[in-house]
């Protein structure tokens, strides 16, 4: 029923009515408060008693209260009077959109003050998290003051609800009634299965499928074509064939209706059309960027079919040099634009005067979503923390309340950081306030932020990915190890366009990172499957390729986005970047606009000193010069090191250091990797993993290295050595079954040094659904410790060996790696954080009791799956490998900017099937 003129509603008066249709009237009223002009939103008497459609009613209210911008209508206030739900907006005068397209196309000039003010109208509303799904030129006001996007009513409807209100118009709405003086009284948008106006809808939403911020750009891209071209671009005479055309056909090009229309900006409006949401531009923010670019070009308003060439720019002189320069490319760098393949552009970026590169055990550099700022680890004073710097500025400026920040990722807006420290995962806003906690990530291995505003991350070091919401709360699994596969691991990941499919990193026990897989998940299907062979830390470039490391090089290969699928042959870009082989991550980023940045220089993981370290904390060199050591073991005399040891391009061999006498000795010589050495408590034989005849198995040979290999094992299983019983007659290693995992086995062995040895037939000790890890023999040979994942975290735990019940939890907060004194009264390991902890133990009859862990030395080491450290016999002292961080960062103060970088992926990598 109609309100009539100077009924009130609270404060607010009618004086007449400028609409109706089914959801309701929409008057013209006067706050009598403030004694000006408004527009009531009134919601019928009849439909206010369905529960659904008042709430839909109420959401609106809630959206445009949340989004305060001059290009969206303002909400002044919501109210009930006698049963009566309305809103109360911002009366503007003007006329829609709807008005000046029916006399044709628009001046090129008021085109882009139409197109560029709802572009940002439409980023405040993605960015608050609310899908217009209505966008429409009668949905867009022309004012005196600006722009007005208007209606953010629409939500997923019921059919059910307004058969009544079928013959009310679906192209008309109700806040584009509400808004103007001039129309006249017009129907409201009607409810139906599918929610929208069918001539602008996506392909997704007339098919039923969710929609989200892409398909309002479909819709965007609707009326930019119409506000260039004066038709629309969908014609049908009935709704079926709007459908049909709208799903199947492609629009006429704009160019071809109108030849002044700039061809960049053709090419855009042409990418806001594609039918897959995949590949359209996937946000508001980069398409008004891309439209602010366009409209300053010279001639863009004034380009003709006959002058369709690409636009060449001119640069700034080079006289102007480091950011300057820097920001003048960036500037004029415009990757939306096609034109002929250009030589890639390079140019340094200095860190800072007093700022060093951090590159610890992760990746340290991260660029925003626009390309346009920078984040990166960095030390200053010897303090690791987060810094930004604005491509255009000369100074980085410090992120307060990250310390020990790993890993830094932008938000899709940009307007947050997140990173990693003190075993969790946070984010901080550029907008400012505090560092704010997400969940916990104690060996964490990297994140990325998707568009659906959730964060994909490796929380722990040997697990599969998770997802947790950017607000935070408790992380939900996302991949499972391939176990068959050999997987340990799922790190670096990267949430692909759509945020329905994951790249990241799959490595599997006993290989390097130059010989892990690239891998991409599908949210969609649960499935995961291979991009590329050997290489870690992929990324996805909007040319189509995916980018990833290998012995240094970055590497790029085709990639299909909507097959999730290598797309040709992979091919190497650019050679010489950072990289950190133990644990797969690489110093260099890449922006959606196309940017690359990197660190130049050699691999850091793998480059290690071996030093002495003291319970004070003093480190002296064992042995000077960096090199690729690994998985150090003091012979039981304590006068020998083995180690294994990567030479540049080669697998892994054992060697024996005599730290007296400074000799470094090479035991093994197989092309294939030999790694993990175990000493026998005689000191007569080390036994280590070999790929020499297939998986990973157990082999021997004497330490002095005279005689040949002998091996103890034979499994399709991939095992690795951990430590010997002090009898000598049992090994414990790792194995790691499809089905269950890293489980600890025990390999026993008869016989003596005069008659021989014969391995017997390995046994299982523990195996489960998780990882039981790095088993260590106390010194009597009663107890077995090792390390669990069981409680979502790795954790030391002890068992009786030969006989007997019973399981004891040592660390607190986080353990690997264990290690027993010879005096049997301690238990040392390595905490989560890469610290040294100690805990004191008593044993009475079959039970053991440990005190609360304490820690050794507060050094911290790099956080890895294999052995850093050693305890020397005399339990005085730990032979480390020293971490490469701080090295790294004193010889970092630069990184290297690719501009074009696309157009030479396209030239190099060209995809196979177009």
């Amino acid at each position: 029923m109609a309100i009539s003129a100077g009924t009130r509603l609270g404060p607010y008066e009618v004086v007449s009515a400028i609409g109706a249709g089914g959801m309701g009237e929409v008057y013209r009223g006067r706050d009598t408060r403030l004694d000006r002009t408004v527009a009531i939103k009134v919601l019928s008497a009849a439909l206010s008693e369905n529960p659904d459609l008042k709430q839909r009613f109420e959401r609106e209210a809630r959206a445009i209260s949340a989004l305060q911008h001059p290009n969206i209508c303002v909400l002044y206030d919501v109210g009930t009077e006698s049963g009566t739900d309305y809103l109360v907006m911002e009366y503007l005068e003007g006329e829609t959109l709807s008005d000046p397209l029916k006399r044709g196309p628009l001046p090129l000039d008021q085109f882009w003050k139409i197109a560029i003010e709802v572009a940002d109208a439409l980023d405040k509303a993605h960015r608050a998290g609310i899908t217009h799904r209505d966008l429409k030129p009668g949905n867009i006001m022309l004012t005196k003051s600006g722009t007005k996007l208007l209606d953010f009513g629409l939500a997923k409807g019921n059919g059910a609800a307004f058969a009544a209100s079928a013959g009310s118009s679906p192209s008309q709405s109700v806040f584009a009634a509400a808004m103007t003086r001039s129309s006249p009284a017009t129907p409201l948008t009607s409810v139906g299965s599918i929610v929208g106006t069918v001539q602008y809808m996506a392909p997704e939403q007339i098919e039923g499928r969710e929609a989200d911020a892409r398909s309002d750009i479909f819709s965007f891209g609707l009326v930019l074509y119409e506000m260039l071209t004066g038709a629309r671009a969908f014609e049908g005479k009935t709704q079926a064939s709007i459908v049909a055309s709208i799903l199947a056909l492609e629009p006429k090009p704009v160019r071809s209706l109108k030849g002044d229309v700039p061809a960049p900006l053709e090419r855009v409006v042409n990418h806001c059309l594609e039918k897959d949401p995949e590949l359209r531009i996937q946000s508001a923010h980069d398409l008004k960027l891309q439209l602010q670019l366009i409209s300053e070009l010279p001639a863009a308003g004034e380009a003709k079919v006959a002058a369709a060439p690409p636009s060449r720019f001119p640069w700034m002189p080079w006289a102007v040099a480091g950011v300057l320069l820097l920001a003048t490319g960036l500037a004029l760098w415009r990757p939306w634009q096609t034109h002929e393949i250009k030589e890639p552009v390079r140019l340094s970026v200095d860190i800072g005067a007093d700022t060093s590169l951090d590159f610890a055990i992760t990746g340290s550099e991260a660029l925003s979503p626009d390309g346009k700022r920078l984040a990166f680890i960095g030390r200053t004073g010897g303090t690791r923390q987060l810094y930004v710097r604005p491509l255009d500025q000369l100074k980085a400026t410090a992120l307060a309340g990250t310390e020990g920040a790993r890993d830094p990722f932008f938000s899709p807006d940009g307007d947050w950081l997140a990173f990693f420290a003190d075993g969790k995962l946070k984010k901080v806003s550029f907008q400012g306030g505090a560092v704010v906690t997400l969940c916990d990530a104690a060996n964490n291995r990297g994140g990325s932020w998707g568009s659906d505003n959730k964060i994909v991350a490796a929380l722990g070091n040997r697990e599969g990915l998770s997802r947790v919401d950017a607000a935070g709360g408790k992380p939900e699994p996302l991949t499972q190890l391939d176990k068959a596969a050999g997987d340990i691991t799922h790190r670096w990941p990267q949430v692909l366009p759509g945020a329905k499919a994951v790249l990241f990193t799959a490595h599997n026990a006993g290989e390097g990172f130059d010989n892990a897989r690239i891998a991409v998940y599908s949210m969609e299907t649960g499935k995961q499957q291979t991009v590329a062979q050997g290489g870690s830390f992929g990324r996805y470039l909007p040319s189509g390729h995916v980018m990833y490391m290998h012995e240094g090089t970055l590497f790029a290969v085709p990639f299909d986005l909507k097959r999730l699928a290598a797309n040709g042959k992979a091919v190497p870009a650019v050679e010489g970047v950072v990289t950190d082989s133990s644990t797969g991550s690489a110093q260099f980023a890449v922006s959606p606009v196309g940017t690359l940045i990197y660190a130049a220089g050699k691999a850091t993981g793998n480059l290690t000193e071996i030093q002495w370290l003291d319970p004070d904390g003093k480190v002296t060199p064992l042995r000077k010069g960096m090199a690729a050591y690994d998985a150090p073991q003091f012979s039981p005399d304590g006068t020998r090191l083995a180690v294994h040891l990567s030479e540049p391009g080669k697998s892994p061999d054992v060697y024996v250091y005599d730290w007296k006498r400074d000799t470094l000795t090479r035991l093994t010589f197989a092309p294939e990797v030999d790694n993990l050495p175990a000493w026998t408590p005689n000191g007569r034989w080390i036994a280590y993993g070999s790929g020499r005849n297939g998986p990973l198995n157990l082999y021997w040979g004497r330490s002095d290295g005279t005689g040949d290999a002998q091996r103890l094992t034979e499994s399709r299983n991939p095992q690795l050595p951990s430590g010997w019983h002090p009898s000598g007659k049992f090994l414990a290693f790792m194995e790691a079954d499809p089905k269950t995992g890293l489980d600890v086995m025990i390999l026993p062995l008869e016989g003596d040094e005069k008659a021989g040895w014969k391995p017997g037939k390995p046994y299982v000790f523990l195996n489960s659904s998780f990882n039981e890890m790095w088993p260590a023999f106390s010194p009597d040979g009663r107890w077995l410790a090792y390390a669990s994942n069981e409680t979502g975290r790795s954790e030391v735990y002890v068992r009786p060996f030969l006989g007997g019940d019973g399981k004891w939890q040592v660390s607190n907060e986080g353990g690997n790696h264990p290690t027993w004194s010879s005096n049997g009264k301690q238990l040392l390991y390595r905490n989560n954080s890469g610290g040294i902890m100690v805990a004191e133990y008593k044993t009475a009859g079959g039970s053991l009791q440990a005190d609360k862990p304490k820690p050794w030395s507060e050094i911290e080491l790099v956080v890895q799956f294999t052995r850093n450290l050693a305890l020397h016999p005399d339990g005085k002292r730990f032979a480390v490998l020293k971490n490469p961080q701080g090295q790294a960062a004193e010889k970092h103060d630069k990184l290297v900017m690719v501009q074009n970088f696309m157009d030479e992926l396209r030239r190099i990598a060209p995809s196979e099937k177009k």
